[in-house]
């Protein structure tokens, strides 16, 4: 799960990790009244999507008066933003965050996640601050500074001190600002369960102070039971409407730009249905793990969301059926075409347990069915039927 930049700040505050302040605003004039009670001369408008890159596609901007502040975020307001984040068709900015100026003498980078070759969670830290870090790794990996922490021991300050000499940070008042900001995020990281905490820019202060100038917090899902006051604040309206209706079913399932559906249980053999469908031409058109122990009901939500999906041009169900029986995907996927059609051609492979008698339902059904004994098969026909449709 996401979070805005806004959010985010709002959690790194707890643990003393030092921030511009900022107000939320949902309308223009909620912008104005923000950039009042914060006071000053200068504020910057910035547009809140779950996406990076929004200053290059012009979502953030400098304001120098009140009038600025009311014409950019008129500007920005209801915008559609195009980032290398956002794919092409771009994303609504539905808020913004009007945040007080700030003295930046330098831009830094930081970013915490889980380095799951080691078991352990790594700090990044580099002085390329404000640049893409996929772009900064790639041409320029020796920029990247690390330190991994042992999850007995956490985070210790000589390891705080060594990321901060990587970064030329020597002074006392910039020392002592980079520990406290490295220990404050590394706790934030930990206690809220993130998956991922990133820092672009870190800015350093013409004043010597380290101050979060952007915030990217991602958290585990698996996590969020013991996070409600995260929960609250997720803002559907950033996530693709069929991956939140998939969620309400409990089904894993994430849309991507191909034109072959696929339904599979396992989330390995989901992986290796989309590689299939690759090594034949085609292209899925999303992931979806309907679990080893779906009901005819769950089946039947997972056949309609695919169906529901113009890029579609052909279905490929592929199911080994373990503690998920071959007859219960047979029924869901008749009872789905029942309510909702079969505008597309409709491969199925199935194998496993119960077999037959998913493959008898699905004969008796009537239905203009494309079976495949194989996974290659199956994967084969679903790409020429696409090509066809």
């Amino acid at each position: 799960m996401k979070v805005h930049e806004h959010q985010g700040k709002e959690i790194l505050r707890q643990f003393g990790v030092a921030t511009p302040r900022g107000e939320v605003a949902f309308s223009v004039d909620e912008a104005v009244a923000g950039a009042e009670k914060l006071g000053g001369n200068i504020w910057v408008v910035k547009a809140q999507i779950h996406a990076g890159g929004r200053g290059k596609g012009g979502g953030v901007k400098l304001a120098r008066s009140l009038d600025e502040v009311r014409s950019i975020s008129n500007e920005i307001l209801g915008m559609t933003l195009v980032t290398h984040q956002t794919g092409p068709s771009g994303q609504e900015v539905q808020r913004l965050y009007i945040e007080e100026g700030c003295d930046i003498a330098r831009e830094l980078y930081i970013g915490v996640l889980l380095d799951r070759a080691v078991s352990q969670i790594v700090i990044m830290a580099s002085t390329e601050g404000g640049m893409d870090i996929e772009k900064v790794a790639a041409e320029t990996p020796e920029l990247i500074h690390k330190v991994w922490v042992d999850p007995a021991i956490g985070l210790g300050d000589w390891q705080c001190r060594q990321l901060a000499f990587a970064l030329g940070l020597k002074e006392k008042t910039q020392l002592r600002s980079t520990v406290k900001f490295l220990k404050g995020l590394y706790a934030a990281y930990i206690e809220y369960d993130c998956s991922l905490a990133e820092i672009n820019p870190l800015v350093v202060t013409g004043a010597g102070d380290v101050i979060a100038l952007d915030a990217k917090m991602n958290f585990d899902d698996n996590a969020l039971y013991r996070h409600k006051d995260v929960v609250a604040m997720r803002d559907l309206a950033e996530e693709d409407p069929s991956e939140v209706e998939a969620g309400e079913h409990g089904l894993s399932f994430i849309k991507l730009d191909g034109n072959v559906g696929c339904m599979v249980n396992g989330a390995g053999l989901a992986m290796a249905t989309m590689d299939t469908i690759k090594l034949f031409g085609g292209e899925p058109a999303n992931f979806l793990d309907v679990g080893g122990g779906a009901t005819t009901e769950k089946v039947c939500a997972a056949f309609k969301i695919i169906t529901a999906d113009p890029a579609v041009k052909a279905i490929f169900v592929n199911i080994f059926g373990g503690i998920m029986k071959c007859d219960t995907i047979a029924n869901g996927v008749v009872a789905a075409v029942g309510e909702v059609g079969l505008q597309v051609p409709l491969v199925v492979r199935l194998e496993g347990t119960n077999v037959e008698l998913g493959k008898q339902i699905l004969a008796e059904s009537g239905l203009d069915i494309i079976p495949a004994d194989t996974m290659a098969d199956g994967a084969k026909a679903a790409v020429a039927a696409a090509s066809r449709s």
